[in-house]
């Protein structure tokens, strides 16, 4: 069981990493090379928006297998 959440816990943080590199905030990441442009503040639109909802999931999945980890 441990080792199935040592993997989980893997997963979900290359998943974050890559959620968290295509944010297109302050123009940095991985927007720019994909043709996006890198320009000043912007209300969070499409598909953006549901981005940013999956890295707040994501993260807070993290979080939930880091404490699992630690208790079991």
């Amino acid at each position: 069981m441990k080792t199935i959440l040592y993997f989980a816990q893997i997963a979900v943080s290359l998943l974050l990493i890559v959620l968290i590199l295509l944010q297109q905030r302050g123009g940095g990441g991985f927007g720019p090379i994909f043709g996006q442009e890198s320009g000043f503040y912007s209300k969070l639109r499409g598909l953006h928006r549901k981005i940013f909802i999956f890295t707040i999931f994501v993260a807070g999945l993290f979080i939930l297998l880091s404490v699992l980890n630690l208790i079991i």
